[in-house]
């Protein structure tokens, strides 16, 4: 049996939310051109597209009319993208670098980067919620879509990770806390994103859970490795600063665990995933190569 292409297949569903990028993302008015600008800069910068990839994934467990997937899976990578534009800011991680390249604050300003990230995460849902754009996406998967993305992402979510994650930096912090970091900080919007494949493929509410439990472990895993790279890796194969992570007292897997441990649990939390999606065969072949492939990347 051949061996999986991951870089062909993450190639090409990343291919094709950039090129709904492209045809949607463009200057409207002379006086957002800079904006635009912006935000365009982070969304080309590269990038893995798991996300986008586990909608479309997942999605694919139940029905195979892709397109019809696309623009969430768009919105879902610009919401990603302006969580890494704030994160990377002086007053959040303070990072020069994403993605091999200079981080957008570095490149337009403060100002203007706090700004293109607050466009993105606001356009996500027009995205979301334009009729024109999703005539086969009945109302009640819009509102489902939409009201899930938001709760994966807010104080419940990702940004609730994100508090608690700068909190840690100022004192101590054990185990409970990492996991509560890492699970909203990180595991919320990769689980959010393969729940949507079953709410756009009209999957049943078991179905849902399902595939939330499955991204919610491999999104644990995700920066469990993301952790132990930035401490074994190089700026040069992660595309970005490494080292900050102890520098900056950040409270991670690593520092709490070790690396063999947090390694071994990364290794645990992938096999539970796998487990979980085995009921639906051949049809989640995709989900378990992105599961495998989490946990064996370089960068």
């Amino acid at each position: 049996m051949s061996r999986f292409d991951m870089k062909g297949y993450l190639g090409f569903w990343g291919g094709k939310v950039e090129e709904f990028f492209e045809g949607y993302m463009q200057p409207h008015d002379p006086h957002t051109k800079n904006l635009m600008q912006a935000m365009r800069y982070s969304l080309f910068a590269g990038g893995k597209r798991i996300r986008p990839a586990l909608v479309y994934s997942a999605y694919g467990i139940f029905e195979g009319y892709f397109d019809k997937v696309t623009p969430f899976a768009s919105a879902v990578e610009m919401l990603h993208t302006y969580s890494l534009i704030h994160d990377d800011l002086p007053a959040m991680d303070d990072d020069d670098f994403r993605r091999g390249k200079p981080t957008n604050h570095k490149v337009f300003g403060e100002a203007t980067a706090i700004l293109a990230g607050d466009a993105l995460l606001t356009k996500a849902f027009e995205i979301m919620c334009n009729k024109e754009l999703n005539p086969d996406v009945t109302p009640e998967q819009m509102l489902e879509a939409a009201y899930k993305l938001a709760d994966a992402t807010g104080d419940k979510g990702m940004v609730g990770g994100q508090i608690a994650d700068m909190e840690a930096e100022k004192g101590f912090f054990d185990a409970a806390a990492v996991d509560f970091i890492h699970t909203h900080k990180t595991s919320r919007l990769l689980a959010y994103s393969c729940e949507l494949g079953a709410i756009l493929g009209f999957g049943t509410e078991d179905d849902k859970k399902r595939l939330y439990e499955y991204g919610m472990r491999i999104g644990l895993a995700f920066q469990i490795v993301d952790d132990i790279l930035d401490i074994t890796s190089t700026t040069e194969e992660l595309g970005k600063d490494v080292g900050s992570d102890v520098e900056n007292g950040k409270a991670t897997y690593p520092a709490v665990h070790g690396i063999d441990d947090s390694h071994r649990r990364a290794e645990l939390l992938i096999e539970e995933a796998l487990q979980i999606i085995s009921v639906y065969g051949s049809t989640a072949e995709p989900c378990r190569e992105i599961a495998k492939y989490i946990i064996e990347r370089k960068n």
